[in-house]
């Protein structure tokens, strides 16, 4: 690392720490030659690579403004959102590469999103996966209600009683009342 002030080609590094979402690293460093002392911030880039062939830094901001106008109308929330593209960028760091095509990114964006909200999920399959006719709409709605049943019978399986407690299933929200009572 060069010296910012005098342009020395090399330096120390007196302290190292991580930052509090652990995405980075805070590094103090000292100049060899003129003994002054400046910060640095490391981080893991990640990289896209646009259908143009552009390549651009990843951005959680980029996922959470997508997914935002499928859930226009849903009861999602900011705090869902940024939870939904931290996953999703754990998700494509977990890959271990440090270019990913933007394919991959929606990709990673359907799983989080599908458990989120079905509704937000068409809205955002329909687009990302380019639905053409009502047919497509259709069999993402099988799919989903496939997906539906299995994990009820799942559950009835686990319960025993072969019926499924809705409550249990889908509890109420934080801070919320149930809408049982």
């Amino acid at each position: 690392m060069h010296c910012p002030f005098c342009r020395h080609a090399d330096s120390r590094v007196v302290d190292s720490r991580t930052s509090d979402d652990g995405a980075s690293i805070r590094r103090r460093r000292q100049c060899p030659a003129c003994n002054r002392r400046f910060t640095t911030i490391e981080t893991a880039s990640l990289s896209v690579v646009k259908r143009s062939g552009v390549t651009e830094p990843f951005s959680r901001e980029k996922i959470v403004t997508g997914v935002r106008k499928a859930c226009q109308g849903r009861p999602v929330n900011e705090d869902d959102l940024a939870v939904l593209a931290q996953r999703v960028e754990e998700s494509l760091r977990a890959g271990g590469s440090a270019e990913l095509d933007a394919y991959e990114i929606g990709l990673a964006i359907l799983g989080p999103l599908r458990e989120l909200d079905e509704v937000a999920y068409l809205r955002f399959a329909s687009v990302y996966q380019a639905f053409d006719s009502l047919e497509d709409f259709e069999a993402a709605i099988n799919s989903l209600r496939a997906e539906r049943e299995a994990r009820e019978d799942a559950v009835r399986e686990l319960d025993g009683s072969g019926t499924v407690d809705h409550a249990q299933e889908d509890p109420a929200p934080a801070g919320g009342a149930s809408h049982l009572a």
